[in-house]
């Protein structure tokens, strides 16, 4: 038994797919950041990048070391989208040709006491309450500091994959209100992968573009989910009407069932919280998720199927199934599902 193994398989075309759709959806002249933190949301950095790198013009992360390993594979640019915070990741920052987005004062004393104007976003904070200088601070900047410089002035959509969401007109709103104030030379982000669906016209320079790659995101079923999730049936067990299953016996049958055991649990990185009725795919037909989900066991009502075996695959998710079919039932967010998955999974890269 300690050979099996959950499986996480890794398909690149389908991120080429995926990143060439979104790259339909926006203005010619908008350039496309493909935004890869978190090794690239679990879709193995190093691997990722020998399959975009001719599809994108340039990379976002947030960790600086993640930012070398990019640059050790390609010479487009690279945007470390929180900064740095250091003299010594500044050092680090110019012998790698990184972009910087500068956030607050704070950073921005760091740039001035290192005469470093070059490769900078600006961020304002327009509405999303996390990162960003307030407006009226960054136009005393510009004023002060800026006017003769080459930089992209940038913010961050807070409900772009929501258009009936008012608060994306106001952060519009707000971000072109100090453009107007700026020299024809700032360049300008705002777009990230719902504001390309439901607002393509303000993809401006930059599109900065992550869970759409994977397949993650909600609003379209046009991109597939490049990753599968997938593990063996390790026992199959006839129950009664009235019979449970799992921990704490949460499932109860209400007629006679069939229940797979499948060798995955929230040891593997699924989570503990999936409810009964999770739709998951065993020899490509539907079933359902029926019991708790166990260190390393879950368990699947397979009385609809009538050929399956121990040793036959289930399906968390996959590009037939979307990870938001998971996610969305749960309360859960796909990026979660995406990097969540632990070491002890066989990882593959191949279509």
């Amino acid at each position: 038994m300690t050979s099996l193994r959950s499986e996480l398989i890794i398909d690149p075309t389908i991120v080429q797919e995926n990143i060439n759709y979104l790259k339909k959806l926006i203005p010619v002249g908008s350039k496309f950041m493909a935004v890869i933190k978190s090794d690239a949301y679990g879709h193995i950095m190093e691997n990722l990048l020998e399959h975009i790198d001719d599809f994108v013009d340039g990379y976002g992360t947030v960790r600086i070391d993640e930012a070398i390993r990019i640059r050790e594979a390609s010479n487009k640019k690279i945007l470390l989208m929180t900064g740095v915070y250091s003299e010594e990741d500044l050092k680090i920052a110019s012998k790698y040709d990184f972009d910087l987005v500068v956030h607050n004062s704070e950073q921005f004393d760091l740039i001035k006491r290192n005469n470093f104007y070059k490769n900078l976003w600006f961020k304002i904070n327009t509405g999303m309450n996390r990162l960003g200088f307030e407006e009226n601070e960054f136009l005393k900047i510009y004023e002060e500091h800026l006017k003769d410089k080459k930089i992209v002035l940038m913010s961050h959509l807070a409900a772009s994959n929501d258009p009936k969401k008012h608060s994306n007109k106001e952060q519009f709103a707000r971000f072109n209100n100090v453009y107007s104030q700026l020299s024809e030379e700032v360049s300008r982000s705002i777009a990230n992968t719902g504001c390309v669906f439901n607002y393509p016209d303000h993809s401006y320079d930059w599109v900065r573009c992550g869970i759409g790659m994977f397949g993650g995101y909600i609003g379209t079923n046009e991109l597939k989910t490049a990753m599968t999730l997938r593990s063996p049936i390790v026992n199959i067990r006839k129950i009664k009407k009235g019979e449970s299953v799992g921990y704490d016996g949460r499932a109860t049958a209400n007629q006679d069932m069939t229940v797979a055991t499948v060798y995955i649990g929230y040891a593997d990185g699924l989570a503990q919280n999936i409810k009964d009725g999770t739709i998951v795919l065993v020899n490509g037909k539907k079933a359902k998720i029926f019991g708790k989900v166990s260190m390393d066991l879950t368990t699947v009502d397979i009385s609809d199927h009538k050929a399956c075996n121990v040793g036959d695959f289930c399906e968390i998710f996959s590009p037939k199934s979307n990870i938001n079919n998971i996610s969305i039932p749960n309360d859960l967010i796909s990026y979660d599902l995406m990097i969540r998955i632990k070491s002890r999974v066989k990882k593959t890269y191949h279509n």
